[in-house]
């Protein structure tokens, strides 16, 4: 069977970046990012960038090429994606998208609604607006114009409460329509080979933890503390455990206590993850690290 992509999911801390880097290696192959923090220049060590080895052994695409202080979005990041789709095929390799943002996978398979741009005007004055009444404010306004899409929105959210918001302000119609009338996907036409890596929950946690003490002494507390002035409301702010380690870099907050918040709110984060895609991917192969090589599983279902 002649596959045209590959698509490898997971969530955080599985492994599918390895993953990702062996099939690549085996099978000529160029990754793509699917994951909506790797995009961001200034985290690399937060977010658990492919390293500067991983790059030099295989082309990596999409990774480090936003700032943090940009409001990237999952329409950006699908043009993001068809150009790196396009790049990848004319130079002969295979494409494999890995990450763990089911929305750009989405994008990908599904696709998404073409919702028009917010102009600057009205993205800033919806900013400010959150500024002055808060989130739960502008939630309340939400549900006067766009009851709908707000109903579906936890009013403790402010990037999807303010984006939910300006689309309204922009278009008068709400997100919720605009999301029931998705873009061709990306990947349409193509043969694909899905998979999603699913390790064993108390693995999945411990490696978790040890991913995120790796990180500290590495480095990440130096990137945490130059992002903490970020808005909150932009998409980056909700990097995984920013806020405990801007506090333990700020000695605000013990070692022990901010790493036991960001683990567990990054354990909390990996459990939303797998329960989205066993939901929303049950077309994937699963795949178990566990039970044999996950090469050999994948390039088995590739052949």
């Amino acid at each position: 069977m002649t596959i045209d992509a590959v698509l490898i999911a997971g969530p955080t801390a599985s492994g599918k970046s390895a993953a990702a880097l062996a099939l690549a290696q085996a099978l000529d192959g160029v990754i793509i990012n699917a994951d909506s923090m790797q995009v961001y220049a200034e985290a690399p060590i937060l977010t658990a960038r492919p390293t500067a080895a991983d790059t030099a052994r295989v082309p990596h695409l999409l990774y480090g090429h936003v700032s943090a202080a940009e409001s990237y979005s999952v329409g950006r990041y699908a043009r993001d994606a068809i150009t790196a789709l396009q790049q990848a095929r004319a130079s002969g390799k295979l494409p494999i998208f890995a990450g763990g943002t089911g929305l750009y996978f989405m994008a990908l398979t599904e696709g998404l609604a073409h919702v028009p741009p917010t102009p600057p005007e009205i993205r800033e004055a919806a900013r400010a607006l959150l500024e002055e009444i808060g989130v739960a404010g502008l939630h309340a306004r939400l549900a006067e114009r766009d009851p709908r899409t707000a109903a579906l929105l936890r009013p403790t959210d402010p990037q999807r409460v303010l984006r939910a918001y300006e689309v309204f302000e922009t278009t008068g119609i709400a997100l919720a329509d605009w999301q029931q009338s998705p873009a061709d996907p990306i990947l349409k036409n193509l043969k694909l080979a899905k998979f999603v890596v699913d390790l064993p929950r108390p693995e999945l946690r411990a490696r978790i933890a040890v991913r995120f003490e790796a990180m500290v002494e590495q480095g990440g507390l130096q990137e945490a503390l130059a992002l903490k002035d970020l808005d909150p409301a932009l998409p980056a702010a909700k990097l995984l455990g920013l806020r405990p380690l801007i506090a333990l870099a700020e000695g605000r907050m013990t070692k022990e206590a901010a790493l036991e918040q960001a683990i567990t709110a990054t354990r909390q984060f990996a459990k939303r993850q797998s329960t989205w895609f066993r939901n929303r991917m049950a077309d994937y192969i699963w795949l178990k690290p566990s039970e044999s090589n996950i090469v050999a599983q994948m390039t088995h279902n590739i052949a």
